[in-house]
C-alpha cells in the first residue's frame, strides 16, 4: 500500500482511544525434528476450507515456515485476548490435524536462515530485493501489540513517552538464547539479529510532533528510501493505517499465560502514556545514548541483569543508577495502576521469564535442541489454554 499521508491525519481523528489488536508469530515445525518447514501457504489453504474464522485470522509473514495470528481490531484489552485465544485454539488444532508444530520464541534455535523460503507477496519481494541479505537473514518471531489513540500529534508524543519503556518490556518478553545452533550467550538474539540489522528499526528518536514526524517520512519517500509505511520498522511507531500506537519490541512468547501478561502490560503502558501526555505529566526525554545502553542490557541480560535509572515510568531519574531488572514489572505495574484500574486489569506474569528458564536448561548441560523440545512442549501444552479446549 502507497503510503498517503494526507490521509493520516483524518484517520487519526476518527480512531478510537483503547482499542486493541495482538499479532503473534509463530514458527511452523516438522513435529519429529522441529525443524522450520515451509508450510504457510498449506494451513492457509486447509483454513480455507476447514475453519474460515481462523481463515480470517492468520497472516503471512517473510519466511514460509511463519505464521501469524491476529486478533483483529478488539474493543477493548478483553476482547482482544478473548478474540487472541481462539485463534490460537483454532490454529494449533488445525496445525496438528495437518502433521505440523507450532513454535513460540523469539529465534528458531538451529534452523539455517539461507535454506529458508521467502513468501511470494508484493509486500516481501520488494522488501527482500531493497534489503538483501538484512531481509534474508531475519527469521525472527515477536509479539505485537496494537493500541488505538485518537490524533496523530497525540500518538507520536504517546510513541515518544514509550521510548525508555521498550528496554524494559524486552527484558520481561526475553525469549532468544539461541542462534544457528550456538548459544548466543544472549537473552533477546531476535533483538540482536533484527532490530540492530533492518533500517529504520529499533528505539526511534523522539519527535514531539506530528509536524515533525512527517516532515521525517517526507524525507524517506523523497529520497526514494520508503513508499509505504510499514518500511519503517520502529519498534515503537504510529500505524499509519490503523490508527494506533504499535509497540514491536517483545520476542513471541513461549506459554499463552506470558502472552497474555505481556500484551495486557503493554496495553496498560500505551494508555498510561497517553493519560500522561492528557494531564500534562511532566516528562523528559531521555538521550538515546541511555535507552540504547538499557537495550543491550535488555538483550545480553534480560530480567537477570540491572538497568540504568534513565527517567523511564518508575525510575528515580537520569542519574545512571542501576537497579534489578527482576522489579521491572513491578516498576511497570505500580506506573500504570491508573491506567489499569480503566483497563480493569491485573498483570499476571511468571516470576522467571522464558530466557531464564531455557539458560536453566543450558545450565543443567541441554543443547538447543533439547532446550528447545522441551519449549515446544510447554507451548503445545499452554496454547490454547486447557480450560478453553474443554469448553469448545
Amino acid at each position: 500500500m502507497t503510503l498517503d499521508l494526507a490521509a493520516v491525519e483524518a484517520r487519526f481523528a476518527q480512531a478510537a482511544d483503547l482499542t486493541v489488536g495482538i499479532e503473534e508469530e509463530l514458527a511452523i515445525l516438522d513435529p519429529v525434528t522441529l525443524d522450520l518447514v515451509p508450510r504457510f501457504d498449506e494451513l492457509t489453504a486447509a483454513a480455507r476450507h476447514e475453519d474460515s474464522v481462523l481463515h480470517d485470522s492468520i497472516s503471512g509473514e517473510l519466511i514460509a515456515s511463519e505464521i501469524e495470528i491476529r486478533s483483529g481490531r478488539a474493543e477493548d484489552l478483553h476482547d482482544a485476548l478473548a478474540c487472541q485465544r481462539d485463534a490460537r485454539r483454532r490454529l494449533f488444532a488445525l496445525a496438528e490435524a495437518h502433521g505440523a508444530a507450532l513454535g513460540a520464541t523469539g529465534t528458531h534455535p538451529f534452523a539455517d536462515y539461507r535454506q529458508q523460503r521467502n513468501i511470494d507477496t508484493h509486500h516481501y519481494r520488494r522488501v527482500v530485493s531493497e534489503l538483501q541479505y538484512v531481509a534474508r537473514r531475519n527469521n525472527t518471531f515477536s509479539l505485537h501489540v496494537h493500541v488505538g489513540v485518537r490524533d496523530i500529534d497525540r500518538a507520536v508524543r504517546v510513541s515518544d513517552r514509550l521510548r525508555a519503556v521498550l528496554p524494559l518490556l524486552l527484558a520481561i518478553s526475553a525469549s532468544s538464547p539461541f542462534l544457528d545452533g550456538v548459544d548466543a550467550g544472549l537473552h533477546s538474539a531476535r533483538t540482536q539479529s533484527f532490530t540492530k540489522q533492518f533500517p529504520r528499526c529499533g528505539v526511534p528518536d523522539a519527535y514531539g510532533s506530528w509536524k515533525t514526524y512527517r516532515a521525517y517520512l517526507e524525507l524517506l519517500v523523497g529520497a526514494g528510501s520508503i513508499v509505504e509505511g510499514t518500511q519503517v520498522w520502529w519498534s515503537v511507531r504510529p500505524h499509519l493505517t490503523f490508527g494506533t500506537v504499535e509497540v514491536r519490541i517483545c520476542d513471541a512468547q513461549p506459554t499463552a499465560r506470558e502472552s497474555d501478561g505481556l500484551a495486557g502490560l503493554i496495553v496498560a503502558c500505551v494508555a498510561q502514556a497517553a493519560r500522561d501526555v492528557d494531564e500534562g505529566v511532566p516528562w523528559s526525554d531521555p538521550p538515546g545514548r541511555l535507552v540504547e545502553e538499557n537495550l543491550w542490557r535488555a538483550i545480553r541480560y534480560g530480567l537477570d541483569g540491572h538497568m540504568l535509572e534513565i527517567g523511564a515510568p518508575g525510575d528515580a531519574g537520569a542519574d545512571g543508577r542501576s537497579y534489578p531488572a527482576a522489579t521491572i514489572v513491578e516498576r511497570l505495574a505500580t506506573w500504570t495502576a491508573p491506567a489499569r484500574a480503566e483497563l480493569g486489569w491485573t498483570p499476571d506474569l511468571p516470576g522467571r521469564n522464558s530466557a531464564q528458564r531455557q539458560r536453566e536448561l543450558i545450565a543443567a548441560g541441554l543443547d538447543a535442541r533439547a532446550v528447545y523440545a522441551a519449549t515446544v512442549r510447554e507451548t503445545a501444552q499452554t496454547y490454547p489454554h486447557p480450560q478453553e479446549v474443554k469448553a469448545a
